[in-house]
């Protein structure tokens, strides 16, 4: 089976919510913290022993699967920065990084968008690679180029 950890993680969140009583939710709560800790400390020796066994072929798959790569971030045990994620999946795309900070990547696009729905559409699709790779930024601030100003000819009545 397939798991998509956004929709895994909606629906937690709706499970807890359907709990009714502020104790059975802080019951289920905790338990979700102590399973959440018991698979990242799984999922911690997992990547020691790949990392001592100096298996780099294994670890940039597991790196490189979404699930896993998800769960790694989740843990804090992903061995790249969310900058460095965030800068890989720059590489195809027509933006520069600026920075990244609490949960906010700022970024540029570069050259020349063309129309407003066009950089939209960029704009989105750069979201989504970014969400895909590096699920803890929050926000996607986004600056278009600078575009010179270019003065037009006023055309108006001829004098008397």
């Amino acid at each position: 089976m397939t798991y998509d950890v956004a929709v895994s993680g909606e629906r937690i969140e709706r499970l807890l919510g359907a709990l009714v009583g502020s104790e059975a939710r802080a019951t289920a709560e905790e338990l979700l913290r102590e399973i959440v800790g018991l698979y990242g400390a799984g999922l911690e020796r997992v990547m020691a022993i790949v990392t001592e066994a100096g298996a780099a072929g294994a670890l940039r798959d597991l790196v490189e699967d979404p699930l896993v790569a998800g769960l790694l971030v989740l843990h804090d045990l992903h061995p790249l920065t969310t900058a460095e994620r965030v800068r890989a999946v720059l590489e195809s795309q027509p933006a520069e990084l600026l920075s990244v900070e609490g949960g906010v990547v700022r970024l540029r696009l570069k050259g020349a968008c063309g129309c407003p729905s066009s950089r939209i559409a960029i704009t989105e699709s750069i979201e989504r690679a970014i969400a895909r790779v590096a699920p803890e930024v929050a926000r996607v601030d986004v600056e278009s180029p600078v575009r010179d100003t270019v003065t037009l000819l006023q055309i108006g009545r001829r004098p008397a």
